[in-house]
């Protein structure tokens, strides 16, 4: 073989096996996250007012042993590296010595408790047990016929598992809630979406976040949040909020508009017709205000930068992996809007994962 050729071999090669451990080794990022804001790192940071170094962080943490204070360096450091935080220099005790030490960036923030965008709960529901579980089954469950991996790890679908287990449905009803705090920006930039509405059903609305954020928003707007009556059954009204406990598939109330938040990636084609097909029939005699507002994902890995492909298609997997959903290109949604009877739809992008579609009888 040609030297320059066996050259060029090997550093392909070598390329390939960093490519190959940098995607295996992935799930060491997600737990060295897991893990802080379990120790309540960002919010540690934040509550300081000001960058810490190590030892001010290890003292927070109440961390005597030597070695887990190098530990956490370590940790620190990789999630420095991916930008979860910054790490910068201040003057130490000991003749002004410089000392490392940490601060939040963007990405760290929106994991502090108190945000009212905080994704903390998100990140303890995404990476736990009986999520990551379903995963080291995955080959066994092509083989099989379980409809999803997680019957195949638990025996039982999402949503049994989820009511047989309160401690684990009560954060997934606290990750969604979580979520829907980015509803604040859909707001900022999509207000006119929710103008001139006088009835909005939050379908699939959880704990009420979003229904909460609209319902302020617009005080005259009468908003109603159907939801399982395990999730919304103790939940208070307002004056122009209230919950009704519920199945989608058997009972929508009618309104001008039905609002789907992350609901229909859920579930396949055939139960998002049906859901589909129900609001349709509930919306269709409020003239031109009748109409659903989905905030879902819109796959576009044409247009979407590689970073947002990649973690659309984890959601997608995701789906797949847990409930038997999925996420959908725009001709997908087209399809299901035209079967279930609906006229038209516009798609507003939204920075980020999700965009905005209002469908029209």
């Amino acid at each position: 073989m040609d030297p320059v050729q066996s050259q060029g071999a090997s550093h392909e090669l070598l390329e390939a096996q960093t490519h190959l451990y940098q995607h295996v080794f992935n799930y060491i990022s997600s737990m060295s996250i897991k893990c802080v804001v379990q120790l309540g790192i960002p919010d540690i940071i934040h509550n300081h007012g000001k960058p810490i170094t190590l030892p001010e962080l290890a003292s927070a943490l109440e961390i005597h042993d030597p070695t887990k204070a190098g530990a956490m360096h370590r940790l620190m450091r990789l999630l420095v590296h991916n930008g979860f935080f910054a790490q910068t220099e201040v003057h130490g005790n000991q003749q002004q010595k410089q000392e490392e030490a940490y601060d939040l960036t963007p990405s760290s923030r929106i994991l502090l408790k108190d945000n009212v965008m905080s994704l903390s709960k998100s990140v303890l529901a995404s990476l736990h047990p009986a999520v990551m579980d379903p995963w080291h089954v995955l080959e066994s469950w092509v083989r099989g016929d379980k409809v999803t991996p997680f019957e195949n790890a638990h025996g039982m679908d999402f949503w049994n598992y989820a009511n047989q287990n309160p401690a684990f449905g009560t954060l997934y009803d606290e990750a969604l809630a979580s979520d829907s705090g980015m509803v604040n920006l859909v707001l900022r930039d999509c207000k006119s979406v929710f103008e001139g509405l006088d009835t909005l059903i939050d379908v699939g609305g959880g704990t009420g976040t979003s229904a909460k954020i609209i319902s302020e928003a617009f005080p005259n707007l009468k908003c109603t949040v159907l939801d399982l009556p395990r999730v919304v059954s103790d939940l208070p009204d307002s004056s122009n909020l209230k919950f009704v406990g519920g199945d989608m598939f058997e009972l929508i109330p009618s309104a001008d508009a039905i609002l789907l938040k992350s609901v229909l990636n859920n579930w396949g084609d055939e139960d998002c017709l049906k859901v589909l097909k129900k609001c349709r029939e509930v919306i269709s005699n409020n003239g031109n205000r009748g109409k659903v507002i989905i905030i879902d994902i819109v796959l576009n890995d044409k247009k979407d930068k590689h970073e947002l492909t990649e973690a659309k298609l984890y959601f997608d997997l995701l789906m797949m992996i847990v409930v038997s959903g999925r996420q959908r290109y725009e001709k997908e949604w087209e399809k299901l809007f035209l079967e279930a009877g609906f006229s038209h739809y516009k798609i507003i992008p939204l920075f980020g994962l999700r965009s905005l579609v209002e469908v029209y009888p």
